[in-house]
């Protein structure tokens, strides 16, 4: 299959194949590698009826000097335990994990994009409940998959700034619930949302937090982060709040870059302090946001043509790791080759 790697978007592509592993009597078998796309699951399985489903999402890129590297798995690890944990689901070991990331990178090298082509291979571990059940309550059986495919840039313009809106009347996650989990579920609840959003003509929308309606949570499909006026890195604090591994990372450069992080709720009216927003993610990295409109209240940020300096030094920091063009000083890319074990068929 021919790709036109300087024009993927980010869709899914069929590549070789997928790892699986499943967990049966207390005890996670060995990876297995699956060619076939689909998969069989009984009628009754939990996570078709009672949501058992979680999943994560990280990429593996091909760096300047023809490494294959995948960006910080561990972190998606801790971040699918906590996950399982909060919906009662069985986690694989983090060592399976990790070797189901190379091995299925491993398995699907041509479909790495080569470095200077600004895509990359998108990983998305899948944990599901398999357990034929009509009763409410945790699967005793489930099965693990890391498949890939291919992307391009999540929106089709890249590092260049949208505007935004405030959604009303639909909240992401309750202020107790689910927010922090990244299960299939609190997508499922923000397909309605995001619909009334993009028909309104904004690509991305803003939920406010779910118990007061005043504070800043998160967008659609990121977290919300900030430069201040007077150069401060800001990001909201909350219970509902999915954990971004992004973020945190670009938390770390900033800092690095002497700016200062503060992780503390933002109330929706004081959003006229920040000099620049964006909408962090494994997606997109940063999308800029140039303004957020709530109700007849327009925030602008900076230019409508381009991103924010801070901002874009940001991105061009993390990228640069990401594709070996910057030491990585952090130990944040985890090398496929060197992690690498034999793939059977």
């Amino acid at each position: 299959m021919e790709i036109d790697w300087k024009n993927l978007s980010f869709q899914y592509l069929p590549t070789n194949g997928f790892v699986q592993a499943t967990y049966e009597d207390g005890i996670w078998s060995d990876l297995e590698v699956k060619t076939d796309p689909n998969i069989s699951l009984h009628v009754a399985a939990s996570c078709l009826h009672y949501g058992q489903a979680c999943f994560e999402g990280l990429k593996a890129f091909t760096t300047r000097d023809g490494r294959i590297v995948i960006f910080r798995p561990e972190q998606n690890w801790q971040r699918m335990s906590l996950s399982a944990d909060r919906l009662c689901m069985a986690c694989p070991p983090e060592a399976l994990f990790l070797d189901a990331c190379v091995q299925a990178v491993a398995m699907n090298r041509e479909f790495v994009p080569p470095y200077g082509t600004g895509a990359s291979l998108y990983l998305r571990p899948l944990l599901i409940g398999t357990e034929a059940t009509v009763g409410i309550k945790p699967a005793a059986t489930y099965t693990f998959i890391v498949m890939v495919t291919p992307v391009g840039p999540y929106y089709k313009n890249g590092f260049s700034p949208v505007e935004a809106v405030v959604i009303e009347g639909y909240d992401r996650a309750a202020p107790l619930g689910t927010g922090q989990a990244k299960m299939g579920g609190n997508y499922a609840a923000s397909l309605k949302p995001s619909a009334i959003g993009k028909k309104k003509g904004f690509p991305i929308i803003l939920y406010t937090d779910p118990a007061q309606h005043k504070y800043v949570d998160e967008f659609g499909t990121s977290n919300f982060i900030g430069i201040t006026r007077d150069q401060v890195y800001k990001t909201p604090e909350s219970s509902s709040i999915l954990r971004s591994i992004t973020n945190k990372s670009l938390q770390t450069l900033a800092k690095e870059m002497g700016i200062a992080v503060e992780c503390a709720p933002i109330a929706l009216d004081s959003l006229e302090q920040f000099a620049e927003v964006g909408a962090c993610g494994t997606a997109a990295v940063i999308t800029p946001i140039s303004a957020v409109h709530h109700g007849d209240t327009v925030y602008r940020f900076g230019s409508a043509q381009e991103a924010g300096p801070v901002l874009t030094r940001l991105y061009q920091q993390l990228q640069g790791i990401q594709y070996g063009e910057i030491p990585d000083t952090f130990g944040w890319l985890y090398d496929v080759d060197t992690a690498s074990v034999p793939v059977e068929g």
